[in-house]
Parts: structure tokens; C-alpha cells; sequence
């Protein structure tokens, strides 16, 4: 027998997942392919592709009724990333049309069922943004490591390498994270120079998986790691609050990316939007679930089937 299902992409610059989903919100199939960034990714249209061959080959005799993608570096009728979704669709003979949005909609989407809510992102980047019928609303920060991304760990990685290269060369207060730090990247340690050579050798997104070292310098309660979680959690914190609406958790809250699962900054912005405005937030589940929960409203599916994705999600811990 046929089964009626809606496909679910959540693509990211490194990697790419796919969900088949019946319209009763049951999980035949899932997909993982390489990063589909429309300006960072090598393939994309070749990790689309790759990715939707994946889980159709394990979702059996299906018809497929309706599609959302949500595309890292893309924006809702993005015209670079609807040809390249379109031409994968296309390849495999896919009937309709799949609706192309931005990743930012999609993680809302993996933690509310809700048609309207406030999502943070933090993980290699951060962003926050007010989502409104599966498309960003209205965003802050989200600008990359050069020229934003603040609190995400990326920026956590940088201010622990500035505050040990002033801890090493006088300028600063002592930090353990002189020798954390060097250690995590191999380099000599207490010389600025070998620190220097081998932070510049990494590519900036690479930098992000030193924010751990940071954290864990703070969870063991090295002053200068403290201030530099505390300072993370705090610009978070003001990006949520500057696009939410008044009050903030008056929609739900969702919080997405490794950085916001666990630890300290997670803690922290946690405990801020609990003291300060009375909400909890809820977890983004897998991205893919959250296109998938979004193609189900787009196809008529009640609100209860998305959220039946979503299970076991429940507010805070």
C-alpha cells in the first residue's frame, strides 16, 4: 500500500538531514548527506541530491505530498537555493514543488509547533530570531565570525585565545587557559608566537571546538573563564530579548545548537531568561523533524501531528 509522506531537509554548512515523515507524523526514513551552505558548502546541490536518494531508497512505496528545506546562507524564495533544491528534486523525479526556507525557521520548528515564537541559535555561530509561519521574521546578529556571532563559540574560542596571548605577554591577568589552550592546539606552551601560528592555521569555524576548553576552565572556576561565560551568556541573552516580542515568552522560546544543550553558558542563559522573564525554553529537536513538522502544516495537517514530532519534548529540565 502507498504511503502519503512529506519530506523534511535541515542543511547545514557541514552536514545535511533528511526526514520522510506520514502525514500521521510517523518517521519511515531518515537521510544524512555533506554540507549544503549555499556559499560555503562544496556540493550543495550534489548533497541535496545525495541526501533525498538516502531516505527515499528506506521509506518503501510512498507518494510524496509536500517538501520544506531549510538552507544554511538562504532566505525564503532565496533564488540561488531554490534552483539548486529544485534541480535535486527534479533529478529524482519528485512531484510539486518543496518550499525553501532558512535553517534559523527550521530549528523554531524543532522545538514548537507553535505558527509564532523566538528562537536562539549557538553553536559555531549564534543568531536570534522571531519566526513567524515557518520564515524569519525578524533576526539579530547572525553576521559570521568577523563581524558578529556573539556568544557563540567561535567568539568564546577567540576571547579565551586573547585573554591567554595578554595573560602570557603581561597584559592581562593570569588564566589557566595560557595552558589550556595551548595544549588543546598543540602549541608551545607561555610562547605567544607558537599560540599565535597555530590559532591563525585553523579555519575559524575549526576555532569553535576550543569554546569547550573555555567552559570547562569556567565550570572549574578560573576567574578570567568565568567572565568570558558570563559575558557570552549575556550578549545571548540581549540578541533574544531585542527580537521577541513584549513580553518575552509571551511565544514560546526554543533554543538551538550544542552550546545551548548543556554547560555553563547554557545554564546561564537559562537561568537569565528564567529570573528576568519568567519563561523556560524548550530544546530544538533534529532540524530535519522541524522541516518535516513545518511540510505537514503546509500540506493541512494539524498542529498536533507536528508537535507529535517533537515528542519527548518537554520544557526545560
Amino acid at each position: 500500500m502507498t504511503e502519503h509522506v512529506v519530506i523534511g531537509v535541515d542543511s547545514g554548512g557541514t552536514s545535511t538531514r533528511c526526514a520522510v515523515v506520514t502525514r500521521g507524523g510517523q518517521v519511515l526514513a531518515h537521510g544524512r548527506a555533506g554540507g549544503g551552505n549555499q556559499y560555503s558548502s562544496a556540493d550543495p546541490a550534489g548533497a541535496f541530491e545525495s541526501v533525498l536518494r538516502a531516505a527515499l531508497a528506506d521509506a518503501g512505496d510512498i507518494t510524496v505530498d509536500a517538501a520544506v528545506f531549510g538552507v544554511s546562507g538562504a532566505s525564503v524564495g532565496d533564488a540561488t537555493a531554490v534552483r539548486t533544491v529544485t534541480d535535486a528534486w527534479k533529478a529524482l523525479g519528485l512531484p510539486g514543488t518543496p518550499y525553501v526556507t532558512d535553517d534559523i525557521a527550521i530549528a523554531f520548528a524543532a522545538g514548537s509547533a507553535a505558527e509564532a515564537g523566538t528562537v536562539l541559535v549557538a553553536g559555531t555561530g549564534a543568531v536570534a530570531a522571531y519566526v513567524r509561519d515557518g520564515a524569519v521574521a525578524r533576526r539579530c546578529d547572525g553576521y559570521g565570525w568577523l563581524l558578529g556571532d556573539e556568544g557563540s563559540a567561535v567568539w568564546i574560542a577567540l576571547a579565551g585565545l586573547r585573554a591567554a596571548l595578554a595573560s602570557i605577554d603581561g597584559r592581562g591577568r593570569p588564566t589557566v587557559l595560557a595552558e589550556r589552550l595551548a595544549a588543546a592546539l598543540e602549541s608551545t606552551p607561555g610562547d605567544t608566537q607558537s599560540l599565535v601560528r597555530a590559532a591563525y592555521a585553523r579555519p575559524p569555524a575549526e576555532l569553535g571546538e576550543l569554546a569547550p576548553d573555555v567552559a570547562a576552565a569556567a565550570t572549574d572556576g578560573d576567574t578570567v573563564a568565568r567572565e568570558i561565560v558570563a559575558d557570552a551568556a549575556e550578549r545571548l541573552l540581549t540578541n533574544l530579548a531585542t527580537v521577541a516580542p513584549d513580553p518575552l515568552g509571551a511565544d514560546p522560546v526554543v533554543f538551538a545548537g550544542a552550546l545551548l544543550s548543556a554547560g555553563p553558558v547554557a545554564d546561564a542563559v537559562r537561568e537569565g531568561l528564567r529570573t528576568r522573564h519568567g519563561t523556560t525554553p524548550r530544546v530544538a529537536v533534529d532540524g530535519a523533524l522541524g522541516a518535516a513538522g513545518l511540510a505537514l502544516r503546509r500540506s493541512g495537517a494539524p498542529e498536533s501531528v507536528h508537535a507529535r514530532l517533537l515528542e519527548p519534548l518537554g520544557e526545560g529540565e
